[in-house]
């Protein structure tokens, strides 16, 4: 009998036409999956993070915007260019009516159940339960110098025809005696220096031409009083800092400022940072030592400090509960013109 043997070269060639058997090919699946099912959870968790970290990032952010434009109204607050505390003139026509033009506190707040300033619905409109702040000062950019004052004429000459000074214009003229809040009436920027505070004109305009202290206003006449040379005209500077309605359907942070339209006084309302849901305001009185809530403030005069507390929010519904991410910010900031 004849034997074959096999060569082990043809062994191995056989060997190396073997495919993967089921259980192999079933087990290297398994593996891949693991891998695929590894890689997504990372993919999938580092996306997450980089949201949250982006999200807080932009809760942050508006928060350091709104903190620091917030501070800037309040430490002015109060201020004018000539001395503290000085007895204030008001001459615009029914100064009370508006609260812009109603100079009596540089500082009021409103509790979130205060709707003397009003809720409103809309695009701007304030939210109700939440605080807000109103503040009034000279702005401290806009200053020119008196180099005359004709008081029976109603008219100033300035040092500059460069000022900044427009018909319709709110401004405040003080000395060491006392300070006069007014509108202009008539003035020629870059043309000549006189600056014209007549009754009779604009709106609200002025009752009287008389800017003295107690002001009176029954007649064209009023309180005589004449800026000398060296007294101080700057324009105000009053807002209004609230939580209002934004055109997304959310809220932000909003600032109602004074302008001068087309030679008349108003308002107009700015969007300053998104997401803001919630403002909480409490104010230091002097010779108290305690931050209280606006309805415990008797005396506006006496308020030194405001904390202001934000709830922000961010853009991503990523928190463990499905909603957004929310942080609540405080910082404190003094009113610089109060401070002895």
């Amino acid at each position: 009998m004849t034997t074959h043997r096999r060569s082990p070269r043809r062994l191995q060639a056989r060997s190396r036409i073997h495919g993967l058997s089921l259980v192999e090919l079933m087990i290297s699946m398994v593996i891949g999956m693991v891998v695929v099912a590894s890689a997504s959870a990372i993919f999938i968790s580092n996306r997450q993070t980089y949201r949250a970290t982006e999200s807080m990032a932009r809760v942050q952010e508006g928060g350091r915007v709104s903190f620091e434009m917030m501070s800037r109204d309040i430490r002015q607050a109060a201020g004018n260019p000539c001395a503290q505390d000085l007895p204030a003139a008001n001459v615009l026509n029914n100064a009370a009516a508006n609260w812009w033009s109603n100079w009596n506190n540089a500082v009021i707040g409103y509790e979130d159940n205060d709707g003397t300033f009003p809720f409103a619905g809309g695009v701007g409109g304030r939210v109700n339960g939440t605080d807000a702040i109103e503040l009034k000062s000279a702005d401290n950019i806009s200053g020119v110098t008196v180099v005359s004052h004709n008081a029976p004429s109603a008219e100033f000459k300035v040092n500059t025809v460069n000022h900044p000074l427009s018909p319709g214009d709110i401004i405040m003229v003080c000395d060491f005696l006392q300070s006069t809040v007014l509108q202009v009436t008539n003035a020629s920027p870059g043309i000549n220096d006189n600056i014209v505070h007549n009754n009779g004109a604009g709106a609200p305009g002025n009752c009287s031409k008389g800017l003295g202290f107690p002001t009176n206003c029954g007649s064209a006449v009023g309180t005589p009083h004449t800026y000398g040379p060296g007294s101080t005209i700057v324009k105000v500077q009053a807002s209004r800092w609230y939580i209002g309605n934004n055109a997304n359907g959310g809220r932000s942070l909003f600032r109602t400022v004074l302008t001068n339209a087309g030679g008349n006084a108003a308002t107009r309302n700015e969007e300053i940072v998104s997401g803001v849901n919630d403002m909480d305001l409490q104010y230091l009185v002097r010779n108290t030592g305690d931050y209280v809530d606006a309805g415990a403030v008797a005396n506006w005069g006496n308020v030194v400090a405001v904390r202001v507390m934000l709830t922000m929010a961010g853009t991503d519904r990523i928190g463990t509960d499905g909603n957004v991410l929310q942080r609540n910010l405080a910082h404190t900031v003094t009113m610089r013109n109060r401070m002895q």
